[in-house]
């Protein structure tokens, strides 16, 4: 139930085992290739939005998912740390940044430093919950997301209220978001790929031939 139907070799199979959708074997715990894009798209949809609201007038819309101040883990930390502890499939993270989107489609939220963390712990709770056969309990979510467990609930029940409690997604949808995440994963490899080859934005006049061996390794 949690690969979301991921069966179906009609339906981009080949992305989702690119991003490491589909179960590992048994008793095998190895981290999917989906949190690196995902992580990569919120933080520079959370940087962008930081210096939008730095550079205008807009002011921020509080909701009770801001923190007082930004949690100390980075988006990819908080990600792999949901990951690790939670035991849910590959999926729901996808599944959860689904609900994200739908949530802002609901409000005038933009996603920050100050809310990201507590707005993934819950979609993945959600998502957890909907598409997974065995999930845990909020308390337990609660600690890993280094929230307490009343919290974790009063986030639960506005962010269901919020997007209307559509935690059905369809498979063209799932697809479509896996799409996006594979183009990130992509970009993400070329910027490493650039980055061993020594090469700056202003690229130089040197053969590239310089940079053959480091790729090919």
């Amino acid at each position: 139930m949690g690969t979301l139907a991921l069966d179906n070799e009609n339906v981009g199979s080949d992305v989702y085992c690119q991003l490491g959708l589909r179960e590992s074997a048994k008793g095998v715990m190895k981290i999917p290739r989906v949190l690196s894009p995902l992580s990569s798209l919120l933080e520079r949809c959370v940087q962008k939005n930081e210096m939008l609201l730095e550079a205008t007038d807009i002011k921020e819309v509080m909701t009770i998912f801001h923190g007082l101040r930004a949690p100390t883990l980075s988006i990819r930390q908080y990600i792999d740390r949901i990951f690790k502890y939670s035991g849910c499939s590959p999926s729901c993270f996808v599944v959860a940044q689904i609900y994200v989107d739908r949530f802002i489609q609901c409000t005038e939220v933009r996603l920050t430093s100050f809310n990201i963390h507590r707005l993934l712990i819950t979609g993945v709770m959600l998502a957890a919950k909907f598409i997974d056969d065995a999930f845990f309990n909020n308390a337990y979510y609660a600690k890993v997301g280094g929230v307490s467990t009343s919290e974790l609930n009063r986030l639960e029940m506005k962010f269901l209220f919020t997007i209307d409690f559509r935690l059905q997604v369809s498979i063209e949808t799932f697809k479509r978001y896996c799409s996006q995440l594979e183009k990130e994963a992509a970009g993400l490899q070329i910027e490493r790929l650039i980055q061993a080859c020594g090469i700056k934005e202003n690229w130089s006049n040197k053969d590239d031939s310089t940079c053959a061996p480091t790729v090919a390794r």
